[in-house]
């Protein structure tokens, strides 16, 4: 039996341990580790998850950065890699860390940890966090219903509170979001599809979230996070690239497989890219998956009243995985605040509060905007508390949803939204209505 220590970060980690781990004799997982996301560690995969005959007292999750302690103390064989959105060089430095410390280093792949589904599945992944990948299945779902499907999303995982009681989660309206009391990051992905009346699934079990979503769909919209690659084999596998990062679609993982697995790539944000950029990200997907088909879209920002911000002195507010592990600089707020004529972009540093100040350390590319960040209510109070310190005359929220309703800010407020457009005909419209329905499913 091998004992097998698992790196994650909350998602793809307890994923790969229910398909390939669980259960099974040939293996004993001894830990997880996490990352990226913060009050992960120090908990426990519970066993009502992980197996209780196996695992009677859950799993435990510890910080990454004792990773060598652990493979010694637990006797670790094999240390699987299992997060995303990540450099090549530094999965690598990982890599290294393990093998020196004597364990062997395994990437799973995609047949091991992909689930079929008796339902045809589109997927839209990206190759970074940040690309415009939920406007983009916000769309496809928008087109699928048009067509006469009847779509359900099932989301990427972002299980931050009570795992056993998160195994199968189904949010079908905005009170759903309240009940099962979800942080800003997963307000910011289920509230949209929502309100355009597309049911959302999300969790820990993805086989039993899948089982459960099959018998109200006819087609199951995978909305990959974080730039993973899809969890359910995928007859259509759509890839989002961002020409505002040049190079990083060839450079991070597991993005570069996303993208070498493509069915349709999709450049976005094509309109605020320098043209250079674009050919750039062109040539890298013709040399890495020349079979693609490649289209271009906009990300189009508005707002009701934009002429509010000119001339005046703004704190931007960016959605957050896009500006710390996503690594943008700036986002749909700043692009906005710059059409829209501001005066000033506030730096909100100096007025940061216990989390959001650490952010800033931990990130330190990040100027003139503040992160939504929102794991948890203590920092969605330091959110709060950070915003209506810092002395602007307008506080430009560029988030997936409305700020303002989750919470009090003591200043005026104006919201940003962004879409993607369409550039290319035919385009997606024309790519999902040639979508092959499997025997004994479809519409």
């Amino acid at each position: 039996m091998k004992r097998i220590l698992i790196l994650g970060a909350a998602g793809r980690d307890f994923h790969n341990f229910n398909v390939v781990f669980r259960n099974n004799p040939d293996y004993q997982v001894v830990a997880f580790t996490a990352t990226q996301i913060p009050d992960i560690a120090n908990r426990r995969y519970p066993p009502e998850l992980a197996g209780s005959l196996q695992y009677p007292e859950g799993i435990p999750i510890f910080e990454e950065k004792d990773l060598e302690k652990l493979i010694i103390d637990e006797r670790v064989d094999a240390v699987v890699f299992a997060y995303s959105d990540i450099s090549h060089q530094n999965l690598m430095h990982l890599a290294s860390r393990v093998v020196a410390a004597d364990a062997d280093f395994w990437l799973l792949g995609t047949e091991r940890t992909q689930l079929k589904s008796s339902a045809p599945v589109v997927s839209i992944c990206a190759v970074r966090t940040g690309c415009g990948k939920s406007p983009l299945s916000r769309l496809v779902a928008s087109e699928l219903r048009r067509q006469g499907w009847k779509p359900v999303v099932i989301r990427h995982p972002m299980p931050y509170g009570d795992l056993a009681a998160q195994a199968v989660q189904r949010f079908a309206t905005v009170d759903d979001l309240d009940l099962q009391q979800c942080t800003i990051e997963e307000r910011e992905e289920y509230e949209p599809h929502i309100r355009q009346g597309t049911v959302v699934y999300a969790g820990v079990d993805y086989e039993k979230i899948l089982r459960q979503a099959e018998k109200e769909a006819d087609i199951i919209l995978w909305d990959g996070g974080n730039n993973d690659t899809p969890f359910y084999k995928s007859d259509l596998e759509i890839v989002v690239v961002d020409p505002l990062r040049p190079g990083h679609e060839l450079s991070y993982f597991p993005g570069e497989v996303n993208l070498r697995r493509a069915d349709v790539v999709v450049i976005n944000k094509v309109d605020t890219a320098a043209q250079q950029d674009i050919e750039t990200v062109r040539h890298n997907i013709h040399i890495s998956n020349p079979k693609a088909r490649i289209v271009e879209t906009a990300c189009r920002v508005s707002a009701p009243t934009p002429e509010l911000v000119k001339g005046r002195r703004v704190l931007v507010v960016e959605d957050g995985p896009t500006l710390t592990h996503g690594e943008m600089p700036y986002g749909a707020g700043v692009v906005a605040a710059r059409n829209w004529g501001v005066a000033e972009l506030v730096c909100p540093k100096p007025y940061a509060v216990g989390s959001i100040r650490s952010t800033f350390d931990r990130y330190p590319h990040l100027t003139n905007l503040l992160p939504a960040m929102g794991y948890s209510v203590m920092q969605r109070h330091e959110l709060e508390e950070t915003i209506n310190r810092v002395p602007c005359d307008l506080v430009l929220i560029a988030t997936p949803i409305d700020l303002a309703r989750v919470i009090k800010i003591d200043k005026p407020s104006l919201r940003v939204t962004y879409e993607v457009e369409e550039l290319t005909h035919p385009g997606l419209a024309e790519i999902l209505a040639q979508l092959e329905v499997p025997a004994g499913a479809g519409r």
